[in-house]
């Protein structure tokens, strides 16, 4: 193979491996809030729409409080609704 396959290959399946990383430390369902826009941010994407379970981490229950708050902080002007 030659070398530039090879460093196309290694970019990949670099770039696969860093959107599939959770991110940021374990968060618990409890520890969620609207007012936390910190970590709504690390939870949505550059458009605003929520990361899937998988992505975040978080199990059923924490992905509902996750929606919610987020919702919140749209409502009340604390994140956007697109960006």
């Amino acid at each position: 193979m030659s070398s530039k396959l090879l460093q196309k290959r290694r970019k990949k399946a670099r770039r696969a491996a860093e959107q599939n990383r959770v991110r940021g430390p374990r968060i618990k369902a409890a520890d969620i809030d609207y007012k936390d826009i910190p970590l709504l941010q690390r939870m949505t994407s550059a458009q605003g729409k929520l990361f899937s379970r998988k992505r975040t981490g978080l199990d059923a229950e924490g992905q509902r409080k996750l929606a919610l708050a987020l919702k919140r902080a749209r409502f009340l002007a604390l994140m956007p609704f697109v960006t």
